[in-house]
């Protein structure tokens, strides 16, 4: 029997799935969103940038942003009751109104 791959994106092909009209690279100005230190933003993962995704447990999570580091974002979690901090890229960011 062949072993199942447990890599990182494994069974995520309904979480990481884009609708069709959504197809293909999105629009700059989600890469170009600015994030103040207090902000409330969700986790929304763009499968079609790589860099900076975080992990897809944290798809659909909401956190505070913490700091800056380089183009990216430090954004604090809760999952159970441990806080967890990601690294996370603006792409795969969305903010709470």
């Amino acid at each position: 029997m062949v072993e199942r791959s447990k890599g990182i994106r494994s069974k995520t092909r309904s979480i990481l799935r884009k609708k069709p009209r959504t197809r293909g690279l999105s629009s700059i100005t989600r890469a170009m969103q600015q994030f103040n230190v207090g902000d409330h933003v969700n986790i929304d993962i763009d499968s079609s940038i790589h860099k900076g995704m975080p992990t897809p447990h944290f798809q659909g999570l909401t956190g505070v942003v913490e700091g800056k580091q380089g183009n990216a974002y430090c954004v604090g979690i809760v999952v159970g009751k441990k806080h967890k901090t990601l690294i996370v890229r603006p792409e795969h960011l969305g903010r709470v109104l």
